[in-house]
């Protein structure tokens, strides 16, 4: 989506902004490039500063209850310092890289619900302005893509994704909030756990994966959450055993055992290597069950099997999408 903005602050016949992302994929931690164009007005203008924001639609939970927010999480200031002459076309490039825990927002095409945004900042003349805005999509890391596909090969479905805010203790997490994928059981682990909410936090050496388990209770026992944590290596992803390895995590979650430690991965191999890193759910700040945002992607019985998130309501994450982009420019509007 891109749109052009009169910018309101500067008045009636200021510079127009309009930025136009590259098509080619992005992915956490990778290079995000583009374009900024700018037309400019019935004056000179000087031009301060370009500034490109990341942002997120986040649930957050409160004593109230909950809500929904826009949620900044990177800045980049792209180019500024120049004059732009009346009615003049200019075009200034950007490449920027994009955090590692930047949020996946479709896997193989199919949009996961989770929704991000290019915003673009203009200082002119000591005047600011948000000009433009512009939906961002992320695919996974090869790692991601593979945890997510081994998952599916189990019989795992995809339910939804969200964006919660708050911290995971005991993790290295860097933003604000953190990404929620909700995966229905296999049928292996139907009658132990309602669900499975997945949580990736990538960094240059790998990534941390969080695991958390609503299990069943019984005739004579209430049911709880069990969490645990491991941590994969980007190196070597194809010649790993993905399921065989997801399936050890499962087991290790569903026995629970107080004791237990998430064992991280080496690189290449799936023995073992340092100390193990698992925590529980009381450690989880901020971290909730229950579907949120991503619920319009809907998944039934089908799941992420052979890359293809079965059941999604594609129409409705359009919709969504579409709103929080129309939302935001009635804000900026108002």
């Amino acid at each position: 989506m891109v749109f052009k903005r009169l910018l309101g602050a500067i008045g009636v016949g200021g510079p127009t902004v309009d930025t136009v992302l590259d098509p080619a994929s992005v992915r956490p931690g990778g290079t995000l490039s583009g374009r900024v164009r700018l037309a400019g007005g019935k004056t000179d203008f000087e031009i301060e500063h370009i500034t490109l924001e990341l942002v997120a639609r986040v649930e957050a939970e409160h004593e109230e209850g909950e809500s929904e927010g826009v949620v900044a999480f990177d800045r980049f200031t792209v180019g500024g310092g120049f004059r732009l002459a009346e009615g003049e076309q200019r075009s200034v490039p950007f490449s920027v890289v994009v955090p590692w825990e930047t949020p996946v927002t479709e896997l193989h095409g199919q949009r996961l619900g989770v929704v991000l945004g290019v915003r673009t900042e203009l200082s002119v003349a000591g005047a600011k302005d948000k000009g433009d805005l512009d939906e961002l999509t992320v695919s996974p890391l090869p790692v991601q893509e593979a945890v997510l596909e081994a998952l599916g090969g189990l019989g795992f479905g995809f339910r939804s994704a969200d964006l919660e805010y708050g911290r995971i203790g005991g993790t290295g997490q860097r933003l604000p909030f953190y990404q929620e994928i909700e995966l229905l059981p296999s049928p292996q682990y139907a009658q132990q756990v309602n669900e499975i909410e997945l949580t990736f936090l990538a960094n240059p050496g790998g990534m941390e994966v969080v695991l958390e388990a609503d299990k069943r209770g019984g005739f004579l026992s209430p049911g709880q959450d069990a969490l645990t944590r491991f941590t994969v290596s980007h190196e070597a992803v194809q010649q790993q055993d993905w399921p065989s390895i997801i399936d050890g995590w499962m087991r290790q979650l569903v026995e629970h055992r107080s004791s237990a430690h998430g064992a991280p991965m080496g690189h290449g191999s799936p023995a073992p290597f340092g100390s193990g890193h698992g925590h529980e759910a009381g450690h989880h700040e901020g971290r909730r069950s229950g579907p949120g945002m991503g619920t319009a992607v809907a998944a039934g019985a089908a799941g992420l099997a052979a890359g293809v998130v079965g059941g999604m309501v594609a129409g409705e994450v359009v919709d969504e999408v579409g709103d929080f982009f129309e939302g935001d420019e009635e804000e900026e509007e108002g």
